[in-house]
């Protein structure tokens, strides 16, 4: 159906004006169809496209490798589309990527390309082997192309700091161990060929801006490495449903640079947490634990569980009364999620989107940053039509593809997993005590004196660089650009001596809150420019920005400048931010509907808010066992 809409629109010539629209019908494809969908929107105009949605966000996508990679483009250009994006594929000729990636004058660098994807497939050493061939011949082999590899990954950070360069791990072919009919030798390749693989997967650990995707797990599920006949007569060594789940990944990645990523995994409880319906069935007859299906269950909630502890909050949105499902939570001996696991549960009666609004409004965050589990056809798609940015994940009857159909999108992947992410749950939990005791006070401002706020501004450390990267990715609503930065991009600035980030701090009586901020900033002419101010929706509301902001104006100041300059890019999130530059006193320069830039002439300086204990530095530390 999503295929025939697509097919409609492009020949009523509408493709192109009606492209928000195409996200909602790739939503449920399966790959085949995604492969096809992909066909028809790579005939459309990438420009015209933009010029129709200036909004949507279009990265430019370099190919190259060592074979024929025109099966990637369709697959590249769909993937990007069920995210809400827009692909602008260069595709490189014929085995160009040495000539692309080491020469640093190289016209894929001067594109400057948002991703460079440097496709690898095992002829890039087979055909270099001599004939006949034995394993040190191999050996030598591997050894040089990974010296150009990475030789490519050092090129690329000086001539590309703002970009993601893409590899990839190597097939190892039956081909080729297959002519090895010394047994000892066939596993002696095998050895040597892993270890290649490993040197790839090490280097995206080595260098911010690579990453490295696994081909291993696609393999492992029965996806074929190659089509033999398109490999032997077209040079396209890797196989089209390979490929499709290459771009998958990248799409992902794409999504997540692009600040699409989830922070709340919603769960339905009756037939997807455990199975059986509470309320009819009672705790002790749930499906969990060590019977047949209930085996399939629990393991759904290890995952869920696992998830949990590495920053995603977890919550319960369930169509039940809310004391048994508490009493189950907390007290079935057979569940591997239980209460603490939770950042809240809503077991009521209200309608699923409700909740999932009210719980949004109560983690204060997006709703479109919500991934929602139901087994129920009708709450699925009653909340995509009602909520068309919450990620919906519907399951069935069979409990075992829970884990598989949960996992498929990455909805959750970061590039790099933070201790910020790790706390995050704990930190919402302390909410809820922050709440209740508000809940005593008369006024806001008697709590907010009594919740004796700290705040701490300082340089960034190159330990905070990969936190500030993700507040950037992540952080919708008070983010007063929106410019997303990877950490290799945090960390030029950061290294860059006319600009400067700061890390912005803060804890209560209830905790540490971590890092929750930052502050990017540059000298222009006889002032300073605001590039980017950004807060965790965790912390809103305290006076934070204001004191933060203040203090960089003093700063400012004090050092002689004679005015300071901030920009606000408009965002379908970030409205509420719209006025907090001319709040604090800054004149506008110009604005339309878009964007503002604006100055402030340094006096007077806004007040920071009373109620808070700052402390801010604006030179970095001395290394440690410096002289004083």
């Amino acid at each position: 159906m999503a295929v025939e809409s697509l097919s409609e629109l492009h020949r009523a010539g509408r493709l192109a004006e009606r492209y928000p629209d195409v996200a909602g019908l790739l939503a449920r494809l399966p790959e085949t169809e995604l492969i096809r969908s992909g066909r028809l929107l790579a005939r459309l105009d990438p420009e015209e496209v933009r010029a129709a949605h200036p909004s949507v966000p279009a990265p430019l996508v370099a190919v190259t490798g060592h074979g024929t990679l025109s099966a990637l483009v369709p697959s590249l250009t769909a993937e990007f589309a069920r995210h809400g994006l827009l692909a602008r594929v260069r595709l490189s000729d014929f085995d160009r990527w040495v000539f692309d990636l080491v020469d640093p004058d190289s016209s894929l660098y001067e594109a400057g390309p948002a991703f460079t994807l440097c496709v690898l497939d095992p002829s890039v050493i087979a055909d270099e082997l001599p004939a006949p061939w034995r394993v040190g011949d191999a050996e030598r082999v591997l050894d040089e192309k990974l010296a150009l590899v990475e030789r490519a990954a050092e090129v690329f950070a000086a001539s590309c700091p703002s970009g993601t360069l893409v590899l990839n791990t190597l097939p190892l072919p039956r081909e080729l161990t297959a002519q090895l009919i010394d047994r000892r030798a066939r596993a002696r390749l095998g050895a040597l060929w892993r270890e290649a693989n490993v040197r790839l997967l090490r280097l995206a650990e080595e260098r911010p801006g690579v990453v490295t995707v696994d081909l291993d797990p696609l393999l492992a599920e029965g996806v074929p490495a190659r089509d033999v006949r398109q490999s032997v007569y077209a040079k396209a060594h890797l196989s089209e449903p390979l490929l499709a789940g290459y771009a998958r990944e990248v799409g992902q990645l794409a999504r997540q640079a692009a600040g699409g990523g989830k922070k709340v995994l919603a769960l339905d409880l009756d037939n997807t947490v455990w199975g059986g319906v509470l309320g009819e069935v009672g705790p002790e007859g749930i499906e969990t634990g060590e019977s047949y299906r209930g085996e399939a269950f629990r393991r759904f909630q290890r995952v869920a569980a696992q998830l949990g502890s590495q920053g995603v909050l977890l919550a319960v949105v369930s169509k039940n009364d809310e004391e048994p499902v508490v009493k189950t939570l907390r007290e079935h001996p057979g569940l591997a999620l239980r209460e603490e696991d939770l950042v809240a549960v809503r077991a009521n009666w209200a309608p699923k989107h409700d909740n999932l609004t009210a719980l949004a409004r109560e983690l204060n965050v997006g709703v479109d940053s919500v991934v929602f589990v139901d087994d129920s056809s009708f709450e699925c798609g009653l909340v995509r039509r009602e909520l068309p940015g919450v990620a919906v994940v519907q399951v069935d009857e069979e409990p075992a593809l829970h884990v598989p159909r949960l996992l498929a999108e990455g909805w959750f992947d970061v590039r790099e997993l933070t201790d910020e992410d790790r706390a995050r749950p704990a930190r919402y939990r302390q909410e809820q005590a922050r709440q209740d005791f508000l809940d005593g006070f008369d006024s806001l401002e008697g709590y907010l004196r009594e919740l004796d706020v700290s705040v701490t501004v300082a340089p960034a450390t190159p330990d905070q660089y990969a936190r500030i990267s993700q507040l950037t990715l992540r952080t919708n609503q008070f983010n007063l650009t929106t410019e997303r930065l990877q950490p290799a991009e945090v960390r030029a600035l950061a290294e860059d001596p006319d600009a400067s980030v700061l890390a912005v701090s803060s804890a209560d009586r209830f905790g540490d809150n971590g890092l929750v901020g930052a502050v990017l900033l540059r000298r222009a002419g006889d002032g300073v420019h605001i590039d980017n101010f950004l807060l965790s929706c965790r912390v809103f509301s305290r006076g934070i920005e204001t004191t933060v902001l203040s203090a960089v104006l003093q700063e400012a100041r004090e050092r002689g400048a004679g005015q300071v300059l901030a920009s606000y890019r408009r965002t379908a999130k970030n409205g509420k931010v719209a006025d907090f530059y001319p709040r604090a006193g800054f004149a506008v320069v110009e604005a339309d509907e878009d964007a503002a830039a604006f100055r402030h002439g340094l006096d007077p300086l806004p007040e920071p808010a009373g109620h808070i204990r700052l402390t801010a530095r604006f030179e970095a530390a001395p290394p440690k066992g410096s002289a004083p």
